[in-house]
C-alpha cells in the first residue's frame, strides 16, 4: 500500500507535517476555491485524522492565517537566499529575478500572498508584519543603491514601490499566460527599462538597469 504525505512527513517530526497539510490546503484552495478548506477535506488529502490539524492550527482560521504566514515567509526565505554582490544593482536584478522564479516554482503560495482568495479573511497585525519584510529586503537593496549614487530620484520606499509594481505586473501577466513564452524575455526588458528610469551611475550620468 502506498505511504501517505502524513505517513511520510511523520518520519520527519511536526514541522514536516505542518508543511504538509498547508501544501494540501493550498493545493485545494487553488484548484477547487475556498470552500474546499474543511478541515476533513484536508485530512483525507494527507492521510491523516483531523485531530491533527487541531493539534498544528486550532481550527479552519487559524489554518487559513498560517496559510497567509506561510506564504511570506517562504518568499521571504527565496529573496534571503540571493548572495550579495559588490554591484548593488546586480544584486538588485537578481532579487527580481528571484521574486518571478519563486511566483512561478510557488504558483499556489504567491496568489495566497498578492490575491484574493478567500472573501472575508483579514491577516492579523502579526501576520502583516511577516509579510511587510519581504518588501523591507527590496527597499533595503534600493537604499544600497541610493548610497551609491546610483538613485536617480525619489525616496527609496518609492522607488522600492515602483519597481515592485512592474515586476508584480509582469509576473502576475506571464502567470496567466498572457506573455509569450520567451524564456522571461519580457521580464528582463522589463527590469532594464525600470533600470534606465530609476537608476544612474553618477560620473558619466548614464542611466542604467539593475
Amino acid at each position: 500500500m502506498a505511504t501517505s504525505a502524513y505517513e511520510l512527513a511523520q518520519r520527519q517530526g511536526d514541522d514536516a507535517i505542518r508543511t504538509s497539510l498547508l501544501d494540501a490546503a493550498s493545493r485545494l484552495l487553488a484548484a477547487e476555491g475556498p470552500g474546499a478548506l474543511a478541515l476533513r477535506r484536508i485530512a483525507a488529502e494527507v492521510g491523516c485524522s483531523t485531530t491533527v490539524l487541531y493539534r498544528m492550527f486550532e481550527g479552519k482560521a487559524a489554518l487559513i492565517e498560517a496559510l497567509y504566514v506561510e506564504a511570506f515567509d517562504r518568499f521571504r526565505r527565496r529573496l534571503e537566499s540571493v548572495r550579495k554582490q559588490s554591484d548593488p544593482l546586480a544584486y538588485l536584478a537578481d532579487l527580481g529575478r528571484a521574486y518571478r522564479e519563486h511566483a512561478l516554482a510557488e504558483r499556489n503560495y504567491y496568489r495566497l500572498m498578492f490575491g484574493e482568495p478567500i472573501p472575508g479573511f483579514q491577516p492579523s497585525d502579526e501576520a502583516l508584519v511577516r509579510a511587510a519584510a519581504t518588501f523591507t529586503i527590496l527597499e533595503d537593496a534600493i537604499k544600497d543603491c541610493a548610497d551609491a549614487g546610483l538613485l536617480s530620484g525619489g525616496s527609496p520606499r518609492h522607488v522600492a514601490a515602483s519597481l515592485w509594481a512592474a515586476i508584480h505586473g509582469v509576473v502576475s501577466l506571464e502567470m496567466a499566460g498572457h506573455l509569450p513564452r520567451d524564456n522571461g524575455e519580457v521580464f528582463e526588458a522589463t527590469l532594464l527599462a525600470m533600470g534606465k528610469g530609476l537608476f544612474t551611475i553618477p560620473s558619466t550620468g548614464e542611466k542604467r538597469g539593475p
